[in-house]
């Protein structure tokens, strides 16, 4: 499955993909990130291919070629094609003899990268294009298997500390019958979505097979310092962050009774986010008074968001009427976190209204305190 993002869509992805980094990068251990190519001359058999329009037709324009080496033709064409990738794994395995100098060839280890990766067509004719953060980690052979379950430990704690349901996610070994070719043994990180259980992320241990080849089998310039001469094992660890959105997305969504100004019950949807993976931290719109004045006070408060890395939502520059009620239901659904209400009380005394995505609780704050006030909250809820 493709995923397309809208501007919330984009930004609840791209705070999903920062706190990833942040948590297996900025972690106690060694772990460097790293960039490969999306796409390579590799010489593998199957996969996705890059294949050129103009050549293909070129092809196809030589009527003099009989069907056998019409056939003969574009199985070249295909196989000097580049593939693309379909995961981080090759790019890293690659990547680790330079790394190892470059921790004076002790283990352990890890390599690290985001982006997208590209999985064959279900189908439907065009590749999925998916987008992966991948962790691998190079370790001694004999505490391979200790250094699987410590990362299963993180990284479900990582998933279930953005839940407002942690017990959704839980991790299973993978069944001997399912194991990929090299690995020894397989855990998967899943969601419970309605429909069912579904992995976002997946750990295996690789052993050293699989490093061994990417290097033509030479174990010298492999092997470590580990009080003995050895070649790694490769843990790797692979979460699907477009199904770690879905994921989130479910896991926050609240379906609420509230009684509306008619004393009439209805549903209040709120996307209960994370505050560090909400798109937007906090809206600002103007209630009575001088719009002229009141919009100078938001843009000058917008401005200090902006240089905080607050994000915020401009509602006061919307020229349509819409009463707070409405405002308030449009924002808990898009999963404000506060909403910032700026009238004449402001420009006399300047005290706000703020207003709280979870508890409906609607406070007076001084100007002054507004930013300091959502960049301790946020900062706080990121330290939990």
């Amino acid at each position: 499955m493709s995923c397309c993002y809208g501007p919330l869509g984009m930004e609840l992805r791209r705070n999903l993909l920062q706190q990833w980094w942040l948590s297996v990068t900025g972690s106690t251990q060694q772990v460097f990130g790293i960039n490969t190519l999306s796409s390579s001359k590799g010489t593998a058999t199957d996969g996705l291919r890059i294949v050129e329009s103009e050549q293909l037709k070129h092809v196809f324009e030589q009527k003099e070629l009989s069907n056998q080496q019409l056939l003969q033709k574009i199985q070249t064409l295909i196989q000097r094609s580049p593939s693309l990738r379909t995961g981080f794994l090759q790019g890293a395995l690659e990547q680790f003899v330079p790394s190892l100098e470059l921790v004076n060839r002790k283990l352990p280890f890890g390599l690290a990268e985001t982006g997208l990766c590209f999985q064959p067509s279900d189908g439907s004719g065009c590749p999925a294009e998916v987008t992966q953060a991948s962790l691998v980690w190079f370790c001694p052979p004999r505490t391979s298997s200790q250094w699987l379950d410590h990362w299963n430990r993180q990284r479900l704690k990582w998933w279930r500390k953005f839940a407002l349901s942690p017990s959704d996610f839980s991790s299973s070994d993978v069944p001997e019958e399912e194991l990929e070719e090299a690995a020894s043994r397989g855990v998967r990180i899943l969601y419970r979505f309605p429909w069912g259980q579904e992995p976002v992320e997946t750990l295996w241990s690789r052993g050293s097979t699989e490093l061994l080849h990417t290097h033509n089998g030479v174990r010298a310039k492999l092997q470590c310092r580990d009080g003995r001469k050895s070649v790694p094992h490769v843990i790797s660890v692979t979460g699907n962050m477009d199904r770690g959105v879905m994921a989130f997305l479910s896991n926050s969504l609240q379906q609420l009774k509230k009684e509306d100004s008619k004393k009439k019950m209805l549903q209040r949807k709120v996307l209960k986010l994370h505050p560090v993976l909400a798109p937007v931290k906090v809206a600002l719109d103007i209630g009575r008074g001088a719009t002229v004045e009141l919009r100078q006070v938001c843009d000058g408060l917008l401005q200090e968001f902006i240089e905080a890395k607050i994000s915020t939502w401009p509602g006061y520059l919307e020229t349509m009427p819409t009463s707070m009620e409405q405002l308030n239901t449009k924002y808990d659904e898009m999963g404000v976190l506060f909403t910032v209400v700026i009238n004449e009380n402001t420009l006399e005394s300047g005290l706000l209204l703020v207003r709280s995505r979870d508890t409906t609780i609607k406070e007076t704050k001084h100007i002054s305190e507004i930013k300091s006030f959502l960049s301790t909250y946020i900062s706080a809820a990121d330290n939990l």
